[in-house]
């Protein structure tokens, strides 16, 4: 790809669009939440099925992450990222509008997909205008600060936009983002894709890992209804690990794989992936209980319970700053340990709420404290499961990385809600079950799943340890420092 002196002046203006739409993929996994009791009553879907307004974007996104990314690499990222948009808009706009159960579901997975579309595309433009080293560590650092913000700010536009013009706005505020970036991008980002890649598409391998990726985070999101060890469960996870072994299969023998595999002799990509499926499955359950002990115990209301997260994504915002300037100063290994430190011991101090907590004494201190872990360990996943890969590969680092922290974060809050409503059970069995026991049953409940959260990111702590090679990171700011050098003689 040839960038003209023009395109190298427009980069930042291409990133903050990119930022935009990353934002809003962000956004549409959280937005809804809070309107989720208006949404019940309003197109008559019962309680037992609701989960799915959610469960529906997050099955197909998941699922089609990794696919979306190599498409980008094959296909061209900006017309994939563009489809992507276009998919969002009108599907955001049919939720909108549904008229029944079925007909809104469909919607949201429709969403899903298109958001899988768009986060591995547009990471990987975001990887390929910006050169390995401190410029790109600075764009990654805005990339994570809106990724780590986005979920505590859907929140809070969740529940603005629910209780003043009603919860169809939480999915039509897609529609006039979508397609204003739709315009937008063609004049400020080139197509880009590899001119001499193979264009051969590898079907068989594309439809086996989509279609076990898909399996594998549905038996994960209905586990806790169905049962870890129930028939529907296990069968599911079966069905899914011999896609998965079939889809190992077919790329070995591929001349022209969907996912080549040898990018995983890359350790330090192996180890950034692993340590995002510990970053996601300790983060997407702190959001989850947070929000829940918010307004099931201490009684907030849905616009009181967004405000309370103002503090938390404003912390993200600053140390996703930091940390990206950190990373190009001392490596990605040191910021990503010391990030994960702070995001475990701010999820042990949630483990202590209390039935007669609030904000300042239960979760002022600790958000900030997990907050900034955030901020860095966002940022540093990223920038190591990209680093060092040629462009040709970017869509595929960009998915697997996308991919590894929406597994974590769906198996992760699948464990721990199993965890916290076993233990709730317990204690009410334990109180005589009447009423006035269900507060500190609903505690002792989030209690056990933020000390489970924590348990994840000190594992994720170790993963960083063992597999993020030191020398990787330390090439990384001999890199960033040589292109300092170079700047500053230019």
């Amino acid at each position: 790809m040839t960038e003209t002196r023009d395109y190298l002046e427009r980069r930042w203006w291409a990133l903050a669009l990119l930022c935009m739409t990353q934002f809003m993929v962000v956004l549409d996994a959280s937005i809804v939440n809070i309107a989720l009791p208006s949404i019940g009553r309003e197109v008559g879907i019962s309680q037992e099925n609701l989960s799915w307004v959610v469960n529906g974007y997050v099955l197909t996104f998941g699922g089609f992450l990794l696919l979306g990314g190599r498409m980008a690499d094959l296909l061209g990222r900006r017309r994939i990222f563009m489809t992507g948009l276009l998919i969002v808009a009108v599907a955001s706009l049919l939720a909108g509008f549904a008229p029944s159960e079925g007909a809104l579901i469909a919607a949201r997975a429709a969403q899903g997909l298109g958001a899988a579309i768009i986060a591995p595309s547009a990471l990987s433009i975001v990887t390929t205008i910006f050169r390995d080293g401190a410029e790109r560590n600075r764009a990654l650092g805005a990339w994570g600060a809106v990724a780590g913000s986005g979920g505590a700010a859907g929140v809070l536009l969740g529940g603005v936009l629910t209780d003043s013009l009603g919860w169809e706005w939480v999915l039509w505020v897609n529609v006039p983002v979508a397609l204003a970036v739709f315009a937008l991008t063609p004049g400020l980002i080139p197509e880009s894709r590899p001119e001499l890649e193979t264009r051969t598409f590898d079907l068989a391998g594309a439809v086996t890992v989509t279609a076990g990726l898909s399996l594998l985070v549905y038996a994960i999101v209905d586990a806790e209804s169905a049962g870890w060890g129930s028939t529907q469960t296990i069968g599911l996870l079966a069905a899914a690990a011999a896609l998965l072994a079939a889809f190992t299969a077919i790329e070995l023998r591929s001349v022209a794989p969907l996912v080549p595999f040898s990018i995983f002799r890359k350790r330090t990509l192996t180890g950034a992936n692993a340590v995002g499926l510990m970053v996601g499955g300790s983060l997407f359950a702190m959001f989850f209980f947070i929000t829940l002990y918010m307004q099931q115990v201490l009684d907030y209301s849905p616009i009181k319970a967004g405000l309370s997260y103002l503090p938390l994504s404003i912390a993200i915002i600053l140390s996703a700053g930091v940390g990206s300037q950190l990373v190009t100063r001392i490596g990605f290994k040191p910021v990503l340990a010391v990030g994960l430190i702070l995001v475990a011991s701010g999820l042990f101090w949630f483990s202590g709420v209390s039935v007669d907590g609030g904000f300042a004494s239960d979760i002022l201190g600790p958000s900030l404290l997990a907050a900034v872990g955030l901020g860095f360990t966002f940022v540093t996943t990223t920038i190591a499961a990209v680093s060092g890969i040629e462009d040709r590969e970017q869509g595929l680092a960009s998915g697997l990385i996308n991919t590894s922290q929406q597994i974590g974060g769906a198996l992760g809050l699948a464990i721990l809600a199993t965890v916290a409503n076993t233990r709730t059970d317990d204690a009410l069995a334990a109180a005589g079950g009447g009423p006035s026991a269900v507060p500190e049953a609903l505690v002792e409940g989030f209690q056990a799943a933020f000390l489970g959260a924590g348990l994840i990111a000190v594992a994720g702590l170790v993963l960083t340890l063992v597999l993020i090679r030191g020398s990787d990171s330390r090439a990384h700011v001999e890199l960033a420092g040589r292109e300092r050098r170079a700047t500053a003689g230019a």
